[in-house]
């Protein structure tokens, strides 16, 4: 393990929103954490968590040992780390970055690349589970890096994942197997909503056709975690928002790129992104992404004309 200056173990986290504001909470009680956000009411509650706080990402960033980012996309990765305010020119020869985002394989394999040429690792560290989870550091990691790299993130990825996989020793691999996690992901909860859609055209109760079906063999994670927030989908405004529904939109087109890019037909999968797509063009995209049951059955049953 490598130490900073200060002679303690330095995580700077850049993004101190849903998920980076419990993940910089979390490393805090154990490690030293710079934190940095755009919105200084993020920066507000980091302090109040016992956050370091700077006024810019290359402040934040300067000695640290790891930094931490959770962006949306390749092209938001690339403007933290090269853009204009970029930090990767900040970093200290022999730091990681670890990145606990979905962006696909060519984005983290590119910008792997450029970081080499700082002195600097890149590990691929995509994550699965909510805010919650991530302050208690029960959240599901799969890793691609070289060991050597992994040893250096070690003390920032034991205190957030309660299940650590190490996928390989390349980076991408971590991108690899979230991509194929996101296709199930995505696909069930396709799936979920229109069994639900179903049973509710078919003049079903809802909620005793979900206990029903979650405790047979058509019962899964996400039909019993989202089958609950999708019933909330048909009262006011939904569930509160956990996971956006434009998530599924970017994670379901980085499986087509991938699946194209190997020659793979993946029907199921392209059927659910055009469900998560059609989400989108209805206004859906920042609900939780339990709403897309919304796309199948807009309004309850009951509220239809009768047929005669």
């Amino acid at each position: 393990m490598t130490e900073s200056a200060q002679g303690r173990y330095t995580v700077a986290v850049l993004g101190l929103g849903a998920m980076g504001l419990p993940m910089a909470a979390r490393l805090a009680t154990r490690l030293a954490v710079h934190g940095f956000d755009i919105a200084e009411n993020r920066l507000a509650l980091a302090r109040e968590a016992g956050i370091e706080t700077f006024g810019s990402a290359q402040e934040a960033v300067r000695g640290a040992d790891a930094v931490l980012l959770a962006v949306r996309n390749g092209a938001q990765l690339e403007d933290v780390l090269f853009g204009e305010a970029g930090v990767a020119r900040e970093l200290a020869r022999g730091a990681v970055v670890i990145l606990t985002s979905t962006v696909g394989t060519g984005p983290v394999m590119a910008t792997a690349e450029r970081l080499a040429e700082l002195g600097v690792d890149l590990v691929d560290a995509p994550l699965s589970g909510g805010p919650v989870r991530a302050g208690n550091g029960d959240l599901l990691v799969v890793v691609g890096a070289p060991e050597s790299a992994i040893e250096r993130a070690r003390p920032v990825l034991d205190l957030l994942a309660s299940t650590l996989t190490v996928v390989g020793d390349r980076v991408g691999d971590g991108q690899a197997l979230k991509t194929v996690n996101q296709l199930l992901c995505g696909i069930h909860i396709a799936a979920a909503a229109e069994a639900l859609a179903l049973a509710d055209a078919l003049g079903l109760d809802r909620a005793r056709t979900l206990d029903a079906l979650t405790a047979g063999a058509a019962g899964s994670f996400m039909l019993g975690d989202r089958g609950r927030r999708m019933l909330e989908a048909y009262d006011g405004d939904g569930a509160p928002v956990l996971s956006r529904l434009d998530i599924f939109v970017k994670d379901l087109g980085i499986v087509g790129r991938a699946a194209r890019e190997v020659a793979l037909a993946t029907p199921v999968a392209a059927a659910a992104e055009q469900l998560f797509l059609l989400g989108q063009a209805m206004g859906l995209e920042a609900a939780d992404d339990s709403s897309v049951i919304r796309v199948l059955a807009p309004e309850l049953r009951s509220a239809l004309p009768a047929e005669g």
